[in-house]
Formats: C-alpha cells, sequence, structure tokens
C-alpha cells in the first residue's frame, strides 16, 4: 500500500491571543488561503495544546486553516503548568464558549470542524450547540468522554496490563489500606495530587500519569515510544493538571448525552475514522455515535489504533478533499 502523503506544513499569517474572560488569553492562529473553506482544528487532551506542524490533512490551497490552543494549554495563558492558575473557569462548556468567541473574532459564518480524541469530544459539544454554525464534521480517535469510557481508560483496561495497573494504583497512594472511595477514583486521586503544595508530591503524580497513558498505547502497531511521558515538562504538568480535572468531573457532560443528542447534527455531514486497535478508545464508541448521527459515515481500520495508521490518514485526507469541494 502507497504511504500516504499530507500536505505541507504551513506558516500561520495570522496569529492573535483572544480575551475570552476568567482572565484567559487563548491563542489560535490562521494559515493557508485566508479566502478558503475554513475549518478549526480542535486538539485533544484535554490540554494537550495544538501540535506544532498540525493542520496537513487540509489543502492549503483550498482551506482556512484556524488552530487555537485551549484554556491552559499550549500558548494560551495563564498555562496550567504553573501551579498557581486556576482550573476554576476551565470546564467543556467554557471551551465551547471560546470556540464560538474565536469563530466571531475571525468573521466566519459557518465552519468545518476537525478533532480527534478529547477533540471529537469537544468537536461534538459544540456541534449539538451551535449546529447552525456547523458546515461539516471531521472526527478522528473517536470519544464521547462518557463515565463509561473512563472507567474503561482508567481502569477497565487495566486487565491487560495488571503490573502497571498497580504502578498507576501505587502512584496515587491507593492501596487497600486506603478508604473505599480513594480505591475507586484514581482519577479524582490523581486531580488532588497534582494540586499538592509539595512540588515533589506534583512531579511523582504527573510522572505516573504518563507512564499509565503510555502503557495503554504501548500495543498498537506503530508505538511511539512515550507520546505523553516524552513531552517537555511545562506540557505534561499542564497536561495531567487538565486531564485529571476534566475527567474526574466527567467533563461536565450527562451521561451519554453527546450520543443521545446525536440527532441534533442530522443535515451536518460527518465522517467518523477510528483504529480498531484503539486500547484508549474502544470502537464501539464510534460505531455508536454513527449510527445515531444521521447521514454520518464510519470507517473503522484494521491497521492501526489511538496513534494514527496508513489507513486511517488516508481516510481522513479523503474525506478533508471531499469536503473541500463541498
Amino acid at each position: 500500500m502507497a504511504a500516504v502523503v499530507p500536505y505541507p506544513p504551513t506558516v500561520p499569517h495570522e496569529t492573535g491571543m483572544l480575551d475570552v474572560g476568567d482572565g484567559n488569553l487563548v491563542y489560535w492562529e490562521t494559515c493557508g488561503n485566508p479566502d478558503g473553506k475554513p475549518v478549526l482544528l480542535v486538539h485533544g487532551g484535554p490540554g494537550s495544546g495544538y501540535p506544532p506542524g498540525g493542520g496537513r490533512t487540509f489543502d492549503p490551497q483550498r482551506y482556512r486553516i484556524v488552530i487555537f490552543d485551549q484554556r491552559g494549554s499550549g500558548r494560551s495563558l495563564p498555562h496550567a503548568s504553573d501551579p498557581a492558575t486556576s482550573l476554576e473557569a476551565n470546564t467543556t462548556w467554557h471551551l465551547v464558549a471560546d470556540m464560538e468567541l474565536i469563530r466571531e473574532h475571525l468573521g466566519i459564518e459557518r465552519w468545518m470542524l476537525q478533532g480527534g480524541s478529547w477533540g471529537s469530544t469537544l468537536t461534538l459539544a459544540y456541534a449539538q450547540t451551535h449546529p447552525e454554525r456547523v458546515s461539516e464534521i471531521l472526527l478522528v480517535a473517536v470519544t464521547t468522554s462518557s463515565r463509561r469510557e473512563l472507567d474503561w481508560l482508567y481502569r477497565g483496561v487495566a486487565r491487560f496490563f495488571p503490573e502497571e495497573w498497580d504502578r498507576f494504583r501505587a502512584g496515587a497512594g491507593v492501596g487497600e489500606h486506603r478508604p473505599a472511595t480513594e480505591r475507586q477514583d484514581l482519577v479524582a486521586t490523581y486531580a488532588r495530587l497534582v494540586n499538592d503544595p509539595d512540588i515533589e508530591v506534583r512531579t511523582a503524580a504527573v510522572d505516573a500519569w504518563c507512564r499509565w497513558e503510555d502503557t495503554v498505547l504501548s500495543l498498537e502497531p506503530r508505538p511511539k515510544s512515550n507520546p505523553f511521558g516524552d513531552r517537555p515538562s511545562d506540557a505534561r504538568v499542564a497536561l495531567v493538571r487538565i486531564c485529571s480535572h476534566f475527567f474526574a468531573n466527567a467533563a461536565w457532560l450527562d451521561e451519554g448525552v453527546l450520543i443521545r443528542e446525536a440527532h441534533r447534527l442530522a443535515g451536518i455531514p460527518g465522517v467518523l475514522v477510528h483504529g480498531r486497535l484503539d486500547f484508549s478508545c474502544p470502537a464501539e464508541t464510534a460505531y455508536d455515535l454513527a449510527r445515531a448521527w444521521p447521514g454520518s459515515e464510519l470507517f473503522i481500520t484494521d491497521d492501526g489504533g489511538h496513534t494514527g495508521s496508513t489507513q486511517i490518514g488516508r481516510r481522513l485526507l479523503e474525506a478533508a478533499d471531499r469536503f473541500a469541494r463541498t
């Protein structure tokens, strides 16, 4: 099978820091064709920031590519790596409101959305809130961040990695001698530890969390060595603080709501691309979403998982090129 060749990286022609309130400045940039079809790229994490050189799925001659770093991550300020940065005003619904402010700031009437992993959750939350502002949706590594999915990621998948599961629990100081409620909710425990006044406690919690996330991805056909642990220190701290904060609160979403309300996306063309070997986000969520979303298309590939593959890359490029013509 021929290799997938993405579009070349582009240089932003506009950048800015948008004051979204609550003391937050959100970084945004646009690249590609200023008169092209607008597409907003919604990064994962939550708390990852948008990776350098991203957006190469989209033809820069035909798309106006908009990138932003969600509150507390990437180039947005204040950065969540600073323990003094409050996360109180950093929720799913704050981020949905930020996306709408960016759209208004850039004078865009309707835009396409592309999101992966956590970015697919945020994309769905925005699109179901503002369906009239969305022209198409392209999702990869689909998750709705439901309690059921989070329970799988931070407990259920442990059946494949029992020794690393013990290390993850030990990293939170969770054992049989601890209260039952604390044993049962590792995510909430980590959310507390990464905000501990003691830097050694915070650092140990960040290291343990990243090790677990890397473990879950370790069986993929083309695994990266340590996609979480190899990040720069500040990026790792921000990621774990924001991730544990969001997931300890079930992303402020009613259980199952993004699939239950998928009918709100009727009339919005959507393509879902998912790796069958994704241990982090099992394919059943993408399948359930596609069944509930009238007119959507689902492609489950057999050659990869959460971090991508040749088939996944090809499906994304094909969908982006097709949407560019509409």
